[in-house]
C-alpha cells in the first residue's frame, strides 16, 4: 500500500521503518519540510514531501503528532485527503503537551475531535503502546506473548484496513468498535502502555474510567517528566502492568519498580 506519516518524532519513525520493513511504500512530511528530513529517509526508507502534498496518492494517512498541531495542519492537506483514504489518528491527549482543548476535556473522545477538524473519518490505533515496542515487539502471530492493539473507528472499510496493517506489523489488531470506545485505552487507562496479550485486553478495556483516567495521565505526565528521554520502554512497561494488577509474581516487575523510584529520587537531588 501507499502510505504517507506526518510526524518525524518516536511514532513517525517506528511506523515508517516498521512499514517499509514489511513492504509499504512510505513517504513522510512534517512542518519543518522535507530538507529537515534527510537523517530520516536515510534511517528508515521513506522518501521525504512536502507536507502540502501528503495525502496526494495514499490508501492511508497517519498522523503522529501532538494534537495541538492538528490545527496547524495546511487547508491544502485537507483539500488533497480523498473520500477512500484510511486516515489514522496515533495521538493522545496530554494537556500539559498540548494545552487544554475545551471540547475533549468536556468529553469529547479526542479523536472525534481529530475526525471533526479534518472533516474525514478516522481510526484510533498505535496511541496505546510505546514507540520504540513497535520497532522491538513484533511477533509471528502463534506467538503466545504478541502484543494486542486496540483499533476503533466509525468506518468499517477504514477499520478493516488498519486492523490488517497492526496485523502486518506483528501484532494483534483488536476491534475495539466505534470511536467512542477509543476514551478506554487513552492515557491514564489500563490498557494504555501496558502491552496485554489479546486474553488480556479485553478485561482491561472492561476496567476504563473515564473519571479516574484523566487523574492518572497527568500524575504519569509528572512523573515522566523526571525520568531521562532514554529510559527503559521494558521497565516503564513492567511497572504499567504491575500498577494495574499484572505479573504480581514477576520479580522483574518489582526491580523496575524499585528503579524507577530510585530515579525519581536522583532527579529530586539534581
Amino acid at each position: 500500500m501507499k502510505i504517507g506519516i506526518i510526524g518525524a518524532g518516536n511514532v513517525g519513525f517506528a511506523l515508517a521503518k516498521s512499514l517499509r520493513r514489511i513492504g509499504h511504500n512510505v513517504k513522510v512530511a512534517n512542518s519543518r519540510g522535507r530538507d529537515s528530513l534527510k537523517k530520516f529517509e536515510q534511517e528508515t526508507g521513506a522518501n521525504a514531501v512536502d507536507i502540502e502534498v501528503i495525502a496526494i496518492d495514499v490508501d492511508v494517512l497517519i498522523l503522529a503528532i501532538p494534537l495541538s498541531s492538528v490545527l496547524k495542519l495546511p487547508p491544502s492537506l485537507k483539500a488533497n485527503l480523498s473520500k477512500a483514504v484510511a486516515v489514522v489518528d496515533t495521538g493522545n491527549y496530554i494537556p500539559l503537551r498540548d494545552g487544554r482543548i475545551a471540547e475533549i476535556e468536556n468529553g469529547l473522545p479526542e479523536t472525534k475531535w481529530v475526525a471533526e477538524q479534518l472533516g474525514h473519518p478516522v481510526v484510533k490505533a498505535f496511541n496505546s503502546i510505546i514507540a520504540s515496542n513497535i520497532l522491538t515487539n513484533h511477533r509471528e502471530p502463534q506467538a503466545t506473548d504478541r502484543i494486542a492493539l486496540p483499533v476503533a473507528g466509525d468506518d468499517p472499510l477504514s477499520l478493516k484496513i488498519v486492523l490488517k496493517l497492526v496485523e502486518e506489523l506483528g501484532f494483534t489488531g483488536f476491534d475495539a468498535g466505534n470511536l467512542s470506545s477509543s476514551r478506554r485505552w487513552q492515557p491514564g487507562q489500563p490498557a494504555y502502555c501496558t502491552n496485554p496479550t489479546i486474553l488480556e485486553l479485553p478485561k482491561l478495556l472492561a476496567r476504563a474510567d473515564n473519571i479516574k483516567a484523566p487523574v492518572n495521565r497527568d500524575k504519569a505526565m509528572k512523573l515522566m517528566a523526571k525520568l531521562s528521554p532514554d529510559y527503559p520502554a521494558e521497565d516503564l512497561v513492567r511497572i504499567s502492568r504491575l500498577s494495574i494488577g499484572l505479573d504480581t509474581f514477576n520479580g522483574k516487575s518489582y526491580l523496575a519498580m524499585l528503579k524507577l523510584a530510585v530515579a525519581v529520587m536522583f532527579s529530586k537531588n539534581k
